[in-house]
């Protein structure tokens, strides 16, 4: 059995939920049969749509799973404006975003944090989607690969192999998020061959080889397929290619065209 593509969207403080259905309406008429089971796809709305994206899902057998893009690390509490694991689980999420840079930088969210919610998502039954990322002056100073690789051994600190199968990596080059540019497929598969060493040597060679690795940061049409091509690299986190859902069938079409008709 092949190790799933995962291929998924973070829609980020966009899409109100009209155009969050509109969006949803595109993926069924372009996907009325869902996608090759060799294919996990997942899309991350914000808080307001989870719940009418997932029934949405549901309702029309399309097999994405759906995610949050934040939670707060406490089960509950005192805390003004802030979601947690449980509320996320009832909306249908089974996914949640943790420690994209954009948080970091501008809700001071440290390494420990993000690790504390990576435990608190696995006690509610969600499946935390790490996000790891370099600097350009990290990138300029050469040391991005021991940059994203203590951020990911952080981030899942504490954990037990089982838990650590739920897990997701998203490496996202700070440097090429949004429109500044992207990482090579050869920049972004050296990155990635340090982060599977990496797990390999945390959690030994069966655990660490099935935890799978995406790259994110300015994925498009054009080079989804050779970023896929990277030997370590199991699945894409895309950006604004896919906020228009006609653009996210077209990646998912040519990858599965690709990786998975041609071998058959």
């Amino acid at each position: 059995m092949m190790t799933p593509i995962w291929l998924g969207t973070s829609w980020k403080m966009n899409k109100p939920l009209s155009q969050a259905m509109a969006w949803c309406e595109t993926l069924a008429a372009r996907m009325p049969e869902g996608c090759h089971p060799a294919i996990q796809p997942f899309v991350i709305p914000p808080f307001t749509a989870i719940q009418p994206v997932s029934h949405f899902l549901q309702t029309h057998q399309l097999p994405l799973l759906t995610g949050a893009q934040n939670m707060h690390e406490a089960d509950q509490g005192a805390w003004t404006g802030e979601i947690s694991a449980a509320m996320l689980a009832e909306t249908g999420a089974t996914l949640v975003e943790l420690g994209h840079s954009e948080r970091l930088a501008a809700f001071n969210e440290s390494d420990a944090a993000i690790n504390r919610k990576v435990h608190s998502a696995l006690g509610h039954g969600l499946r935390p989607l790490i996000c790891i990322g370099d600097s350009a002056e990290e990138k300029r100073w050469q040391v991005s690969r021991e940059s994203v690789v203590r951020q990911m051994k952080i981030a899942l600190y504490g954990l037990s192999h089982q838990q650590a199968l739920r897990t997701l990596i998203a490496y996202e080059p700070v440097w090429a998020i949004g429109e500044h540019g992207t990482a090579s497929p050869q920049e972004a598969g050296v990155i990635h061959q340090a982060l599977r060493q990496a797990l390999c040597e945390r959690f030994g060679h069966e655990t660490g080889t099935r935890i799978p690795l995406l790259y994110g940061g300015s994925v498009t049409l054009q080079n989804a397929v050779e970023l896929l091509r990277q030997q370590e690299i199991n699945g894409l986190f895309i950006g604004r290619a896919a906020w228009d859902a006609q653009g996210y069938c077209d990646i998912v079409q040519r990858v599965t065209q690709e990786f998975i008709l041609q071998a058959q």
